[in-house]
């Protein structure tokens, strides 16, 4: 296995959870805190992921940054650059396939933190943006961190999306999943071997982190 190979997939997956962590904090803010008419609909469009074929989502994202596509087409217009057969296109589509599961647990975080506090703290003259950065945010960082780690973990894995959007090209868009693919095509069996051995571990050190995160957040709460 190429130290490329490794450096792309970690490259793929950190952008991708950048790109989701804020969109995520708003979402779940807006959802759980804030408790917005029709978010019943925003809880289904954020799960709407997970329950759609990672290649029909790589499908439509082509449609959508295709030099044809709406997106792309602007992008093209004022960047002048095309967005898929990129990196950057397997990004957003790592992006799109683990947003549900950030989202997801930093919903349970937020909702765990005791709205008491909010409301005092609104009561004392702090906006909302304030509460948010200093209750809402420091009590539940735990589970946003575990967020992050269980998304940024998926977007490692990813490979129906990224395929369709990013191709499969060697040195450009070529991530783990892709390699392992190509390894397993072409009958190289150790190289295949390598790859999930790196697979595996970069998973492991990612899930125990995660897991230790949680369980230090569930003895908060008892305590």
């Amino acid at each position: 296995m190429s130290a490329s190979v490794l450096l792309l997939t970690l490259q793929v997956a950190i952008v991708a959870t950048v790109v989701n962590l804020p969109l995520a904090l708003a979402v779940s803010w807006l959802v759980v805190k804030k408790r917005v008419r029709g978010r019943f609909l925003i809880d289904l469009l954020v799960a709407l992921p997970l329950a759609i074929p990672p290649v029909a989502i790589g499908y439509f994202l082509l449609l959508l940054l295709g030099r044809d596509g709406p997106a792309g087409a602007a992008i093209r217009a004022v960047l002048g650059v095309d967005i898929v057969f990129t990196w950057v296109a397997a990004a957003l589509a790592s992006a799109v396939v683990s947003f549900p599961l950030i989202t997801r647990t930093i919903m349970v975080a937020m909702g765990a933190v005791d709205s008491r506090l909010e409301m005092s703290a609104r009561g004392l003259g702090a906006g909302p943006w304030r509460v948010f950065l200093t209750i809402t945010v420091p009590l539940a960082y735990r589970g946003i961190l575990a967020g992050v780690l269980i998304g940024f973990v998926r977007a490692l894995s990813e490979f129906g999306a990224t395929v369709i959007v990013a191709g499969n090209i060697k040195g450009q868009t070529q991530t783990i999943p892709l390699a392992l693919f190509t390894s397993v095509q072409t009958g190289d069996d150790q190289g295949a071997l390598q790859l999930v051995a790196a697979s595996i571990g970069l998973a492991v050190v990612t899930l125990l982190v995660h897991n230790w995160l949680l369980q230090k957040s569930r003895l908060q709460n008892v305590q």
